[in-house]
Order: structure tokens, then C-alpha cells, then sequence
């Protein structure tokens, strides 16, 4: 087979963007995905008869409202569901209410610490202000400071141009990726609360770190970098389940032309006289085409569908060592009725449930928690992000019924014991039910159905290295210019032909489908060039 313009090698929701933006601009897109549905990790499946379930990625909070309106994903059936505030209970009974009005989340802190409280919009502010610029570099284009040749002089010049409004922040900036999560946080809080509600967001990012890890404070910036007040509106859960989201981006990419195949499984990308001219299926069907992206992660790509010999081994050695073990972990739970927090009737906050809930008390425990996963043992109070979709969309479950997501870390990618099993899960489920079990006392009391998925699962279910939900993890050292290596973090590759467009490309994981945007703008650069 063959007449595609470009084949993409995994229809997760980065390599859809990319090929609806091709598409729109003319070119016959065909995109490959191994699975029986597209998505990736951004999918929603029926996992027991009535229960749809966000399997992996479960809320949306980080898709660029760009993309969104450029894509025009609302007309093709993308709906954000708005949530109530989120919640964090404490041993005490205590607990924080994060509200959307800052003065209200302002007295919350003030139960805990009077200076906290008047801290906190201090910080806000200040991140925020962090947040316009940190947008901006999601969308571009990472160079090349090495070469010395006049194009990559260029476009340095010309990003240094385009940033030069950042002044004084860029210290802030370099803290951000330099200091750890505790540290930058003590310079606003003192409260231990305060420090573990804003802390947990490292042991939540997905990456193998705490929030003492050097490097961690970067993940304070996540919740800032999408704005909320775009025609795209605010952040949410999605109705239907993630899996709206890929739908939305086919069908606006359908439109124009763009094709997804399931069930279709690529083993080699060909190459031919050091140029990439299409794939080779499991089924041993060949598709031919003018260039390959690959959407899969960097390992898979350059390590196992490249035939041998096609790269040199100073590329393939930085790709070996990329970093990319993931010490999260997601459950999926069909239940009788929603965890019922103890602290949250107590403090009675005049709305019905929680949007989102996060267990985890303390800074030390957090720490106690990484340090057990380092050493192949399950934490025994692993830290916890909790949602009830069923609540603010009464689709995903049969009437009276509700689904629960649950997103964990620290578990090891390999137990000290051995490799992961039905007993080793079983474990780690009761460990969360216990867990769980502290703030909201019975809830395991009424649990139908469980889905306990470990890095490996995660790994082998959505091909995600070390079961990264980033495709590896996004210090200093793996960001910008260096992802996934040094002089080729520009969607391209060593062989000519063939890009990239996963998440082990600027700027990393999470729904955001810039990977995805980016690659296609470098494509169309260099397609029009290659067609003149």
C-alpha cells in the first residue's frame, strides 16, 4: 500500500494533533495505532459492563486551549465538565478546601497558619506572573546551541529576542527547575500543611521524585500553564471519559482527510538509502509514505523499530540513557457509593463532594514513601490523588452506581521481591484500601470491581517506558535542547524523513497536545521546502 503524504506510528492524542494539522493543511495523513482504540494513555474504555473508565490520564487540565479552538474540538463533541473544589484531609480532621476564590481559600490556610494565609497570595501572583512566559516556551521550538551554524545562531538570537521581557524572572525561572519542591515553598510557608498540599505535586507529577528532590520545584508551574480564561474555557473532567478528547481531535482531523487504523501494529519503520519510506505491520503489511512520525516514546522508536545499524551509537547510547522510570501507579474502581471523608462533613463546606481529593499529610511521609519505592518496596502510605467522574457525569456508571480514579505514587517499577504479580497488586490494593480507609472509614466495604494497574502495567498496556507518563522524566538535564537528545530536540532525527511527535519531545507529558502541534509546524516547514 502506499500514496500517504506522512504515516504516524501511534494514535495517542499528541500524534492525532499532529496529523490533524497536517491534514488541514493538505497533506493525505494515515496514523497507526497498536491498540484496538486510539488515545494512548488519554482513553476511555468500558471496563466492566456500564463503567466507562478513564483508564490512564483522567481529568483534563493541561490541553492547550489553542489547539482546542484551532482544532475546533467543541464542535466535534469534546465537553469540559467543571468540578467543585478540591480537598485535603489531615489526621487531625482538619482539612484545606482550595477554593476558586482566593479569599475564601485564604481563611481555609489561615487554620493553620495566620501568615500562611497571607502568603499565599503573594505566591499565587507570583507564579502567575512565571506562568505568561512558561506559556510561551510550551510552543516553541527547541534550537540547537552548539552547531555554530548561522541557522541555529539564528534561531537563538531569535528566541532570545522573543524572551527578552523576561528580565529579573529568569532567576525565578531557574529556580523553578533547579531548587527542590520544599525548598522554593519554604520561602512562602511555614505551616507543615501548607508545604505537604503544595509539596504533593512531586510525588503527583508522574516522574521518579519527591518533593525534596533536587530539581522538583518546576512541578509547582503545572497547574498554571494552561489559562483557564480562553473561549476554551476552564480546566475539568471530560464527559464521556478522556477518551472524548482523542475522538474529538479524529473526527476534526477527519474532515480534512486524516485516517486512523486500529489493530495495527508497527514493527519497523522502513528505511532506504538513510530515509524513512514508510512501515512494516506485525501482520507484515507494508504502507509506504513520503515521511514517518513516530508518536510512540524515543526508546521504542530509535531502539526497536529502526532496522539495525540505521543510527550511530553516540545517538542511540543518549536515548539508552534517557531517564525514564516511573514509580507511579493508577487504580480504577467500580463502587457502591463515594469514600466518605470524615473531615470533609465536618467542616460542612456547602457543596455535596469534593472535585478532587489528595492524601498525603506530610512532607517526611512523602519522603518515607520515595525512598521506599528507591529500595523495590511498596510505600506503606503511598501518596494518593482521588476522583469520583461518576459525580459530575453520570454516564461513565449505571444509575446509583460510581467510578473512582486513583492515582499513586510511590510504588518500584521492580520489586525488591521479584517481578510484579496478581499477589503484588492484590497487595498494593489493600495497602491503598487501608490507606483510603484512614480519612473516609468502610469505603473498601463497597468496592464491585478493581483495575490495579503498576509502572509495568502502565508500561505494557500504553507502551509508556518504565511506565512514564512523560516518556521520561523532565529535569534540568531532559528538557528543551536535550529532549530526548542533544542536537536533534527539534522533531526531527538522525534519518532524514522521519520526526517525532510523542511526549520524549518538548515539552514533555501530561494532555497537552503541544508535542503534537509543535511537529507538525516543523513538518510543514520542511515539507513545503522538500515539495518546492
Amino acid at each position: 500500500m502506499g500514496g500517504y503524504d506522512a504515516l504516524i506510528v501511534g494514535a495517542g492524542h499528541n500524534g492525532l494533533v499532529c496529523g490533524a494539522y497536517l491534514a488541514k493543511a493538505g497533506l493525505k495523513v494515515l496514523a497507526l495505532e497498536r491498540r484496538k482504540c486510539i488515545g494512548g494513555p488519554a482513553v476511555s474504555e468500558e471496563v466492566w459492563p456500564g463503567y466507562t473508565v478513564s483508564v490512564a490520564a483522567f481529568t483534563m487540565t493541561l490541553l492547550q486551549p489553542r489547539i482546542m479552538i484551532e482544532l475546533e474540538l467543541d464542535k466535534f463533541g469534546l465537553e469540559v465538565v467543571p468540578t467543585s473544589p478540591s480537598f485535603q484531609p489531615f489526621p487531625d480532621h482538619r482539612c484545606l478546601i482550595f477554593w476558586p476564590d482566593l479569599g475564601r481559600t485564604c481563611a481555609e490556610i489561615a487554620k493553620f497558619s495566620a501568615n500562611d494565609a497571607k502568603a499565599y497570595p503573594g505566591y499565587v501572583q507570583h507564579m502567575e506572573r512565571l506562568a505568561i512566559p512558561l506559556r510561551r516556551l510550551l510552543f516553541e521550538i527547541p534550537f540547537d546551541p552548539t552547531t555554530g551554524h548561522w541557522k541555529d545562531m539564528l534561531r537563538a538570537a531569535g528566541f532570545l529576542w522573543r524572551f527578552r521581557s523576561i528580565g529579573p524572572r529568569l532567576y525565578d525561572i531557574w529556580d523553578l527547575l533547579t531548587m527542590s519542591a520544599h525548598d522554593f515553598l519554604s520561602r512562602w510557608f511555614e505551616s507543615p500543611e501548607m508545604l505537604a498540599a503544595l509539596g504533593s505535586y512531586a510525588s503527583g507529577s508522574g516522574s521518579n521524585i519527591s518533593p525534596r528532590s533536587p530539581g522538583s520545584a518546576y512541578v509547582l508551574a503545572r497547574p498554571y500553564l494552561r489559562d483557564p480564561n480562553t473561549p476554551a474555557g476552564p480546566s475539568g473532567l471530560v464527559r464521556g471519559g478522556m477518551g472524548r478528547i482523542a475522538a474529538a481531535i479524529a473526527q476534526s482531523g477527519a474532515q480534512f482527510g486524516l485516517a486512523t487504523r486500529t489493530e495495527a501494529e508497527v514493527k519497523e519503520i522502513l528505511v532506504q538509502d538513510g530515509r524513512a519510506r514508510g512501515v512494516r505491520l506485525a501482520t507484515g503489511e507494508e504502507i509506504r509514505s513520503e515521511i514517518v512520525i513516530a508518536n510512540a516514546n524515543a526508546k521504542t522508536t530509535f531502539l526497536k523499530l529502526l532496522p539495525q545499524g540505521a543510527l550511530d551509537r553516540s545517538f542511540t547510547s543518549q536515548i539508552e540513557a534517557f531517564r525514564t522510570r516511573s514509580t507511579s501507579f493508577k487504580i480504577n474502581l467500580a463502587v457502591e457509593h463515594p469514600p466518605r471523608f470524615t473531615a470533609f462533613d465536618r467542616a460542612n463546606p456547602g457543596f455535596s463532594y469534593p472535585g478532587s481529593i489528595v492524601i498525603a499529610p506530610n512532607v517526611d511521609e512523602l519522603e518515607r514513601a520515595f525512598h521506599a519505592a528507591q529500595n523495590g518496596e511498596i510505600a506503606a502510605k503511598p501518596y494518593l490523588w482521588m476522583m469520583v467522574p461518576s459525580l459530575f457525569d453520570p454516564s461513565v456508571a449505571p444509575p446509583g452506581k460510581h467510578v473512582v480514579s486513583i492515582f499513586g505514587g510511590h510504588v518500584p517499577y521492580r520489586p525488591r521481591a521479584g517481578e510484579w504479580n496478581d499477589a503484588g497488586r492484590e497487595e498494593l490494593f489493600q495497602i491503598v484500601m487501608e490507606r483510603i480507609g484512614e480519612y473516609a472509614p468502610g469505603f473498601s466495604n463497597g468496592v464491585i470491581h478493581k483495575q490495579v494497574l503498576t509502572p509495568v502495567d502502565l508500561e505494557q498496556m500504553f507502551d509508556l517506558p518504565g511506565g512514564h507518563v512523560h516518556h521520561g522524566d523532565l529535569g534540568a538535564d531532559q528538557i528543551f535542547f536535550k529532549r530526548p537528545a542533544r542536537h536533534y530536540a527539534d522533531y526531527r532525527s538522525p534519518i532524514a524523513g522521519l520526526y517525532q511527535c510523542g511526549a520524549s519531545t518538548h515539552p514533555g507529558g501530561g494532555v497537552t497536545g503541544v508535542p503534537g502541534h509543535n511537529a507538525a509546524k516543523v513538518i510543514l516547514r520542511d515539507f513545503g521546502k522538500r515539495r518546492r
